[in-house]
C-alpha cells in the first residue's frame, strides 16, 4: 500500500503525461511521412512518433520513483483526457458551419480533427494496454533486479508495451484503409523508431529519476501491490 503522502512533482509529471498523449494523438496520427535511409531505402512512418515515445518516458519515471498504482492513476487520467478529446472532436466536426466559414476551411477542420470511430478505438485500446503493460513490466523487473539496472527495465518494458500498441492500433484504425504494405511498413518502423527513441532518451532518464528520487524522498517497490488496472486505490 501507499502512503498519503503529497509529492511535489507528480502532479506536475501528471500534466506533461496527458499533454504529451493529447497532442501526439490529435497532432500526428494521420501524417505519414518518410526519409531515405542509406543501406534501405525510404523509411516510412507515423510522424506522431516522433513526439508519443515521450509518454512512455514519463511512464517510465512515474513507475520507477512513484510505484505502479500511482502509475496506474496517471494512465486513467490519461485515458479521460482522451475519451473527453475524441468527443469534442466528435461534436466540433458535426456541428453545422456558418455561412461566413469558407468551404475549404471547414474541410480542413473536419480532414485535421475528424476521428472515425476506428481510428478512437485503436487509440483507447492500443494506448490503455501498452502504458499497462510498459508499467506492469517495469515494476516486476524492478523487483527481480532489485532497484538495478535501469537502462534495461525502461528498454525491456518500451518493447514489450510499444509492441502492444503498434500491433493494436494500425490494424483497428488503417486495415483496408491503407494498403497492407504501408500498414506493415508503418506498423514496424514506428515500432523501432519507439523503442530507438527510448534508448537514446536513457541518459535523461537516469537524470529525471535520480531528480525526483531525492526530491521526493522516495524510490517505491511495488513488492504488495494489487497490479489490477481497473483499481485506482494508490
Amino acid at each position: 500500500m501507499h502512503s498519503d503522502r503529497q509529492f511535489r512533482f507528480y502532479d506536475l509529471i501528471m500534466a506533461a503525461f496527458v499533454t504529451v498523449l493529447l497532442c501526439s494523438n490529435l497532432i500526428g496520427v494521420h501524417k505519414v511521412s518518410s526519409v531515405n535511409l542509406p543501406f534501405y531505402g525510404e523509411y516510412i512512418f507515423g510522424a506522431g512518433v516522433l513526439f508519443f515515445p515521450i509518454s512512455y518516458l514519463f511512464g517510465d519515471i512515474l513507475t520507477e520513483v512513484y510505484g505502479y498504482a500511482r502509475s496506474r492513476k496517471v494512465i486513467w487520467a490519461g485515458f479521460g483526457a482522451l475519451i473527453f478529446a475524441s468527443l469534442m472532436s466528435l461534436i466540433v466536426t458535426n456541428l453545422p458551419p456558418a455561412k461566413t466559414l469558407p468551404p475549404e476551411v471547414n474541410q480542413a477542420i473536419n480532414t485535421i480533427f475528424g476521428q472515425t470511430p476506428r481510428i478512437v478505438l485503436a487509440s483507447l485500446t492500443a494506448f490503455w494496454l501498452g502504458e499497462f503493460a510498459n508499467s506492469f513490466v517495469l515494476a516486476k523487473l524492478k523487483l527481480l533486479t532489485g532497484g538495478k539496472y535501469l537502462w534495461l527495465r525502461t528498454i525491456s518494458s518500451t518493447f514489450v508495451g510499444e509492441a502492444f500498441d503498434s500491433l493494436i492500433f494500425y490494424p483497428i484504425a488503417f486495415y483496408g484503409i491503407w494498403s497492407n504494405e504501408q500498414l506493415v511498413s508503418v506498423l514496424i518502423g514506428n515500432y523501432f523508431i519507439k523503442v530507438l527513441w527510448e534508448i537514446c532518451a536513457t541518459p535523461f532518464t537516469y537524470l529525471i529519476v535520480n531528480f525526483l528520487k531525492r526530491a521526493e524522498s522516495e524510490d517505491f517497490y511495488d513488492r504488495n501491490t494489487d497490479f489490477n488496472p481497473f483499481s485506482l486505490e494508490t
